[in-house]
């Protein structure tokens, strides 16, 4: 074998189930990518904005590079059935340990085998999603799939539910031809977003995504857009749902990925969470990202979005969560479920809030909680 089909098949061994080459050569897609940030696409994903060269030109990481070894690990996982109204729901992706380290370990086993194989000294660097890389590009270049109209990477034989990781070498290999678009006139994804996050199709507004509003953004989640949230807590699967290429998708033989078991987690168990319980339940999965603050007040958003009453003690118990951004989000929730229960709660927080923007959501929430007359709201289940 050659050494190119030498590293392919020592990366299946390693769990990558999509493997392609391609040369480190300067990305035609930088000029977009910079467009897209000047257009406010990027949000406050200020990180992006930075190291704009580095990410047009492979070189610019690893000087005298020539190959970009571009590997996909699937993570799909079949959703279990929700049992519960005031359960959550968690991306696909995020239900086990965290990708970065298992990947990264991977890749640098494979960059051992690489210059044990080449019989030759061999400068090479690996990145998961950490490195201004733009891996869409790569991978397409490789071979890997093409960019979808949801923005995601698809490839015809594994769908888009596969994490992203690149290995880059001073030596040159036998290159794959790049993928080419199969999308064709399917805009399933486009219209089932429920944030409309998607202005043009192979366009995402990352300010209106799901994935976005409960990970990447640290402040409060526009109002407009919370509803359109429904009961996602970390993450959203919807546009890969209703992709037809992830009719091929095959559940994830990595068992770190862990299963559908752990999705569906209670939100008032969450809302519960003090700091220590948090960081115990969380060490090792994607969902520290979020962090306490920010997963709690996607739990208080999602549970507003129940329209169920048992929601209301949970909620109310948020009202004096140390932190005033858990505290506005359970206010809004409150006053979407409304009822006498929640009526008084907020009436009560009003009067001992002093955290103004607390209090402007305080008001609101009242304002609509009146505004619906829901007094008689049914406490069937409570």
């Amino acid at each position: 074998m050659t050494l190119t089909e030498k590293i392919r098949v020592r990366a299946g061994e390693l769990g990558f189930g999509l493997v392609g080459f391609a040369p480190a050569d300067p990305l035609e897609g930088a000029a977009y990518y910079a467009r897209w940030v000047a257009l406010g696409y990027a949000g406050q994903m200020g990180y992006l904005e930075r190291n704009v060269e580095k990410r047009a030109d492979p070189r610019q990481l690893l000087p005298g590079a020539r190959s970009v070894v571009c590997v996909g690990m699937q993570y799909f996982q079949e959703s279990a059935p929700k049992t519960s109204s005031l359960a959550g729901r968690i991306s696909c992706y995020a239900r086990g340990e965290d990708y970065h380290e298992l990947i990264a370990d991977r890749l640098a086993q494979l960059l051992d085998f690489v210059q044990a194989e080449a019989g030759t000294e061999v400068a090479g660097r690996a990145y998961v999603d950490t490195a201004p890389v733009l891996e869409r590009e790569l991978a397409r270049r490789a071979g890997l799939g093409w960019w979808g109209k949801n923005t995601c990477l698809i490839a015809g034989k594994a769908g888009s539910y596969f994490f992203l990781g690149e290995l880059l070498l001073d030596l040159g290999l036998d290159y794959d031809q790049p993928a080419t678009d199969h999308c064709g006139t399917c805009t399933r994804c486009l219209d089932a977003c429920p944030t409309q996050a998607f202005p043009a199709p192979y366009v995402l507004d990352a300010r209106r995504c799901i994935s976005y509003l409960t990970i990447e953004l640290k402040v409060d989640i526009p109002e407009d857009l919370r509803a359109g949230m429904g009961d996602w807590i970390f993450g959203c699967d919807i546009c890969q749902q209703v992709c037809p290429w992830n009719r091929r998708a095959l559940p994830a033989a990595e068992p770190a990925f862990g299963g559908p078991d752990r999705d569906n987690p209670s939100l008032p168990e969450l809302l519960a969470l003090d700091q220590e319980g948090f960081a115990d339940r969380f060490r090792h999965s994607p969902l520290k990202r979020a962090k306490r603050r920010g997963l709690l007040r996607n739990a208080a958003v999602a549970l507003g979005n129940s329209g169920d009453l048992r929601a209301v003690p949970a909620l109310v118990r948020a009202l004096a969560d140390v932190e005033p951004l858990v505290r506005a989000h359970a206010t809004w929730a409150l006053g979407r479920l409304g009822g006498l229960e929640a009526r008084a709660a907020l009436e009560a927080a009003l009067a001992t809030e002093t955290d103004t923007q607390v209090v402007g959501e305080l008001t609101a929430a009242l304002a609509e909680e009146r505004k619906n007359e829901r007094r008689d709201y049914p406490t069937e289940g409570r």
